[in-house]
């Protein structure tokens, strides 16, 4: 597993929040650790899924995610 935290952009609510963790979730190879307006922090299984697969789930709920430094 690898470690991933990335900024999300457009999220403002407790309710973008719950939309963001439920696709990660449905995401095979993700562990989701923590969810807050506009961060994530997951696991992922990189032989099951990879960083741009991920950013595209969140993209699929209408927010913009990119790797935190």
């Amino acid at each position: 597993m690898e470690r991933l935290n990335l900024m999300i952009e457009g999220m403002t609510c407790e309710h973008c929040v719950r939309a963001v963790r439920g696709r990660l979730e449905q995401t095979p190879g993700v562990t989701v650790n923590d969810v807050k307006v506009g961060s994530v922090a997951l696991d992922f299984d990189p032989s099951k899924t990879n960083i741009d697969d991920i950013e595209e789930a969140i993209a699929d709920e209408g927010y913009t995610a990119f790797v935190a430094d």
